[in-house]
């Protein structure tokens, strides 16, 4: 986890740079050289956990300007310069708050002050599953109906291509049929359910230099269509070392927030496998094919979709192995 933190006394500076040893990440004092505002509208775009030692009214004034949706939000912490309590204030599941307030509350000896209902209750929290089972939450507003049915004491039902390991918690019922209170899933389907999406898919990219965004969005589109696959599904894109400072596909990745990954053409000419091989590509590349092969050697996986070609770009889509279980908080 990306971490931030902002002290604001020599007390508080020596505690956030301990917990910056142990959890990683930066910590700062204020006004060196940034002020609050600045330090929590950059941290805010930039860092997954934001941790402020010191006052709760002061961080949550400095938060306040930025705050999105719960899907877009980064962790919020506040401990007290005692190390006596930490307390989530922003996106306590699917931002990992609760998780990230538990560890520096361990670390310090104090006690994480948790108020989300779930929580409170003892209850399964469906969108802290969602984040440790590494999925995408398609409709947020959703996660208020699922918890409200477990926290008024009644069974949800859970339908999964992928069948968690372990037993379901209290209050979850494996589903089977299209009526269902949550449904995991890769496919663009029609539900009224909370829709979670493991990020498994990995994006491979071949394009001729200087292609442009659209033509990349364009590809991406129809590769998403041919393969019956939701956007949320791939988690990064991958390429040959030579496409690493391509404008065209630096854009495209920026848009959809997928870090890209890239590999020299000896590594991808090592992947096993059956590919769809270019005697062109072969000697303008040093490898016979560029997005196949890295789509698989960034995931780890198979091929979902094989090679499509098109205006100057080739795409393809392979799936990382897959195995969730019933964990939903940091244990």
């Amino acid at each position: 986890m990306n971490l931030e933190y902002l002290a604001f006394t020599a007390q508080g500076m020596e505690l956030a740079a301990a917990l910056a040893r142990a959890l990683g990440g930066t910590p700062a004092r204020c006004g060196a050289p940034e002020g609050l505002a600045g330090w929590t509208a950059r941290a805010f775009r930039q860092a997954e956990g934001l941790v402020f030692v010191g006052a709760a009214g002061i961080a949550v004034r400095a938060i306040a300007p930025h705050v999105r949706s719960k899907a877009a939000d980064p962790a919020v912490v506040v401990v007290d310069e005692a190390g006596r309590f930490a307390i989530p204030l922003l996106s306590g599941h699917l931002g990992g708050a609760n998780d990230l307030a538990r560890r520096i509350a361990a670390l310090l000896g104090g006690q994480a002050v948790l108020t989300t209902a779930t929580d409170v209750r003892g209850a399964f929290a469906v969108d802290a599953w969602a984040r440790h089972q590494g999925c995408a939450v398609v409709n947020p507003a959703a996660i208020r109906r699922v918890s409200a049915k477990l926290l008024a004491g009644q069974a949800i039902a859970l339908r999964t291509d992928w069948p968690p390991t372990g037993e379901p918690p209290p209050g979850v019922l494996l589903a089977q049929g299209a009526d269902c209170d949550v449904r995991v899933t890769l496919r663009p389907e029609q539900t009224d359910a909370l829709v979670l999406v493991p990020r498994i898919a990995v994006l491979g990219v071949g394009c001729r230099r200087g292609t442009p965004q659209a033509a990349l969005e364009a590809a991406f589109s129809a590769l998403l269509a041919r393969g019956d696959l939701r956007p949320q599904a791939v988690r990064k894109a991958c390429s040959l070392d030579r496409k690493q400072d391509e404008p065209g596909l630096l854009a495209f990745c920026r848009a959809h927030g997928f870090p890209l990954e890239t590999f020299g053409a000896p590594a991808l000419r090592a992947v096993p496998g059956d590919f769809a091989a270019s005697p062109f590509v072969e000697r303008v590349t040093g490898v016979d094919n560029v997005c196949e092969r890295s789509a698989v050697l960034g995931s780890g996986g198979e091929i979902l979709v094989k090679k499509q070609a098109g205006n100057g770009v080739t795409m393809a889509l392979a799936l990382a192995p897959y195995s969730p279980d019933w964990r939903w908080k940091d244990e």
